[in-house]
């Protein structure tokens, strides 16, 4: 992602200080600010506070907490400590399961490590790694979805292409490029006529603080939409796909996504839009079989429904009654029946059990 023709990145290690360092998107597109993040409990705080989100941001930022734990214990790492805090950083939000997947896999690294002097280098390594492989994750599955966006450019007279997304799967979730807009920002790259219908994507407006923010980044033409505008759109002919990211799916095709993704889905099937879901492997939940009845669903608080923040960021408006209660569901599960595919670092797969095994066999 690029910020004023300047590369930036959600997270880093700056080497000068051997510091974690976010940018707080709570703060976007209005103010950037960067975040250290000295403890696995600065970590867990900005995690559960959305300072960092998305699914592969969480994974990495989850993995550097490990770090952040063994940095502070100093030369004599206690063991059970560590997993403690592994633990409390893992449920900082129950969703999204490359959080899981990170944090233990670093934990993983340090324990098979006898010499317990080695273990911070061991953590610090491991989620340098997983952010590596999380970027070129991101970077294939842009250049697999070019392939379809390119098809679609071709069917049509204008050569332009309407792309609708929801909430953000782009490169502030996903390291660098994104999920969701990989294909996107590798087909503009391409010359190819596209332009994006950008969800606002309440309550925390993802879509329209930091999508549309993204987006202009990087030159690429969109518009920003009301949540329930995209019914609308697709029955007049407006989109042309819908491509979104997800915080976890099953290998039999269920996706957990924010909150209203279900919704455009449904839309979708109904006027006959391919629905497409951009992946990496570590998103998917190798456990699962049921989306709809096995992924949790987590339950923020009522107030992020009740109050919009403004800018700057220390005012909020109340927009609702203030005696009126108010649900904060931040994610729903859209079945496999309604999902065209999956584009992942590996290729373009049926949303079904057979092609994911297909496409990951060593998963099973």
């Amino acid at each position: 992602m690029k910020n004023n023709n300047t590369q930036l990145r959600p997270i880093w290690l700056d080497t000068s200080s051997d510091e974690v360092r976010v940018i707080d998107q709570r703060a976007l597109p209005h103010q950037q600010i960067h975040m250290p993040l000295h403890s696995a409990a600065d970590v867990i705080y900005a995690i559960k506070e959305m300072v960092v989100r998305g699914a592969p941001l969480i994974g990495v930022t989850g993995a550097y907490g490990v770090f952040a734990a063994l940095k502070n214990a100093g030369t004599r790492p206690d063991e059970q400590g560590l997993r403690i805090a592994a633990d409390r950083i893992i449920r900082a939000r129950p969703t999204a399961v490359n959080l899981a997947w990170a944090v233990n896999r670093t934990l993983k690294a340090v324990l098979a490590e006898p010499d317990k002097s080695r273990w911070t280098d061991i953590a610090r390594r491991t989620a340098g790694e997983i952010a590596a492989e999380e970027v070129e994750n991101s970077k294939n599955i842009g250049r697999f979805g070019l392939s379809l966006i390119a098809g679609m450019a071709e069917k049509k007279s204008t050569g332009l292409v309407n792309i609708l997304t929801h909430c953000n799967a782009g490169a502030l979730a996903c390291i660098e490029y994104g999920t969701a807009t990989a294909p996107v920002y590798a087909a503009h790259a391409a010359g190819i006529a596209v332009h994006v219908w950008v969800d606002e994507t309440r309550p925390l407006n993802q879509g329209a603080r930091l999508t549309a923010w993204e987006l202009g980044q990087q030159g690429v033409p969109h518009t920003v939409i009301t949540d329930n505008a995209g019914g609308h759109l697709m029955q007049h002919g407006m989109v042309d796909m819908v491509i979104v990211g997800t915080d976890r799916s099953t290998y039999t095709g269920d996706v957990a996504n924010k909150i209203g993704t279900y919704l455009k889905a449904l839309a979708a099937k109904d006027n006959h839009i391919p629905f497409y879901v951009a992946l990496p492997s570590s998103t998917f939940d190798w456990t699962l079989t049921d989306g709809v009845a096995q992924i949790p669903i987590e339950e923020r608080d009522p107030d992020e429904v009740r109050y919009i923040p403004g800018a700057p960021r220390s005012r909020e408006y109340l927009l609702m009654p203030e005696t009126s209660p108010a649900a904060n569901y931040a994610f729903d599960v859209t079945p496999a029946r309604l999902v065209t595919g999956f584009i992942t670092e590996r290729g373009i797969c049926r949303a079904d059990a057979a092609d994911v095994r297909r496409m990951f066999p060593e998963k099973f």
